[in-house]
């Protein structure tokens, strides 16, 4: 009988803790053990080659600003102004990481973005939907952990860290990323004079923000978190780095108001002031509304593309219940499909549904917790209680029979 050896060591099998017998040779569990870190190694390789391809860009591959936008008009119902203002500015950086610094001395310089917009105007939900068809690094962060260096939170440089992550730490790629900061409101300084105490969250972070969004080389944690004196770091340039920033405001209307008042003197003033459209004061802001309402000049400065999201009306709340690949209903009528019930709902109830969400005054946010309170029972009961085929119809009377006695409507009652 022929002796057993493995067929890459060439030990025997008394040599060793283990050999597995193949169609025609044998391996031990050490050369096995290798040969998986081999493939391990090869996988994580050729990942790293194929996503450093994916974030590679060409000319003859850039969306077009029409193109972005009409991929946005898929998910974003309304919203065509900001829509065209982000789609130019993520065209424009792609043409600015592909521009030839020659000898005519012209560079092109990043137009940083803010958006201003009520709460469930759809600024996040933007950002999210643009990054589904970006070939650069994209993450969208949240201003409100951020403080300033040795508080309790994130430093500005966490923001960087998490591009990187999405980058899979290459540098290269993410210095020509894109980041959206979400709720740059909440780092508004907090008091008219600067002087009195120290904001942390507040001017420390928009001071803290202005090397990052300006461009320069920044420090970065490989790992995120705080710093400390033994970290090692990254360097990151932020120069090409496009940053898009979103916020409510909330209030900020009644400062464009006094605004627009203080402009309005003389005979032409009553003229001027049936030409204001009251109910959307939003399309008048200006960059010194920002700075009424707490954003610092530099950094303002440093943010030169500014637009705002209309407030979502009863036409743009039925259409983004039904219109979009991923609205409300699409996505019950999915839900019930996968348990094999055909889910209906009446003309009538996405009314009442419509009528709700503009009394509570959530935006596209308050028909979600609409749907949601109506919808759980039903999600509960019939998955068991249901057979496969059965059509289900959901009526205007078992929308209010749901809601009327819901915490939801509880909480509208006693705000």
């Amino acid at each position: 009988m022929a002796k057993k050896v493995c067929s890459f060591c060439g030990r025997s099998e008394r040599e060793v803790p283990l050999l597995i017998t193949g169609v025609s040779g044998f391996i031990c569990n050490d050369c096995a053990e290798a040969a998986y870190q081999i493939v391990q190694e090869n996988l994580k390789s050729n990942s790293a080659s194929r996503k450093k391809a994916d974030f590679d860009l060409s000319m003859d591959e850039l969306p077009k600003p029409v193109e972005i936008k009409e991929f946005l008009d898929q998910y974003v119902i309304g919203q065509d102004d900001a829509k065209r203002y982000l789609a130019v500015s993520v065209y424009n950086h792609y043409k600015r990481l592909q521009q030839d610094k020659g000898d005519d001395g012209v560079e092109i310089e990043k137009s940083n973005i803010i958006m201003v917009g009520a709460t469930g105007t759809g600024k996040t939900l933007l950002a999210r939907t643009i990054a589904r068809m970006l070939k650069v690094p994209f993450t969208i962060v949240d201003a409100t952990v951020l403080t300033e260096a040795g508080y309790v939170g994130e430093d500005v440089e966490s923001i960087l860290s998490r591009l990187l992550q999405v980058a899979d730490g290459d540098v290269k790629a993410a210095e020509r990323g894109i980041v959206f900061i979400d709720e740059i409101d909440k780092i508004a300084r907090k008091m008219d004079n600067p002087s009195i105490t120290r904001d942390v969250s507040g001017e420390g972070v928009q001071q803290g923000l202005l090397k990052l969004l300006e461009g320069s080389i920044v420090n970065v944690p490989p790992k995120g978190g705080r710093k400390h004196p033994d970290q090692a770091y990254i360097q990151v340039n932020t120069q090409n780095i496009l940053f898009i920033c979103g916020g409510a405001f909330d209030g900020i209307e009644k400062r464009i108001a006094q605004r627009l008042n203080t402009h309005v003197v003389g005979f032409n003033s009553v003229q001027h002031t049936r030409n204001i459209d009251k109910e959307n004061l939003m399309k008048y802001i200006q960059p010194q509304d920002l700075k009424s309402f707490g954003l610092i000049p530099e950094i303002i400065g440093r943010l030169p593309v500014l637009t705002y999201l209309n407030p979502l009306d009863r036409e743009a709340l039925q259409r983004i219940l039904l219109e979009p690949k991923n609205s409300l209903v699409k996505q019950q009528v999915k839900l019930f499909a996968m348990d094999g019930i055909t889910l209906e709902f009446t003309p009538e109830v996405l009314d009442y549904i419509v009528d709700k969400a503009l009394e509570y005054k959530l935006g596209a946010r308050g028909l979600r917790s609409i749907m949601e309170t109506l919808m759980t029972q039903l999600q509960y009961e019939a998955p068991s209680s249901k057979k496969k085929g059965e059509k289900l119809v959901i009526t205007k009377e078992y929308a209010q029979s749901q809601l009327e006695n819901s915490v939801l409507q509880e909480g509208m009652e006693g705000s």
